[in-house]
């Protein structure tokens, strides 16, 4: 049972990105069997379920801008001024002329030739998923 106990905590850490494996009512949640039907298993029905492949892109895409954002500024990521690259946003525009035009106006007080990243960042989310709605399956 304190395995099973490690298990579910472990998935629980994960944001609840992953899926639950468990079925309804399996045993592992602790003391409070008795309240077993109540909030535990509604919390797995809210549950919003991605592509690992998708968030895998995301993260990996995510590092990546940071380490450009840190050559861009020649400064260490804490000291990134505060700006915020939605890469949902930048997938709903209709074009990369649009899309390259935001993330300019987000760059503007960036002192380095910016033209190498947009066209990077634009390479890399082309084909790519919003996160924001989760995938069906």
């Amino acid at each position: 049972p304190s395995s099973c106990c490690k298990e579910d905590r472990r998935r629980q850490g994960s944001g609840g990105l992953g899926s639950r494996r468990n079925p309804p009512g399996a045993a592992g949640e602790g003391p409070g069997d008795a309240d077993d039907e109540g909030p535990v298993r509604r919390q797995g029905k809210v549950t919003v379920k991605y592509d690992r492949k998708e968030l895998r892109k995301r993260l990996n895409l995510e590092e990546w801008i940071l380490e450009q954002l840190t050559r861009l500024y020649d400064c260490q990521e804490e000291e990134i001024p505060e700006l915020e690259i939605d890469v949902d946003e930048l997938l709903d525009m209709e074009s990369d002329d649009t899309r390259a035009a935001r993330v300019k106006e987000l760059l503007v007080d960036c002192y380095k030739p910016t033209e190498a990243f947009i066209s990077g960042l634009l390479d890399k989310i082309r084909g790519m998923q919003k996160l924001s709605t989760p995938q069906k399956k």
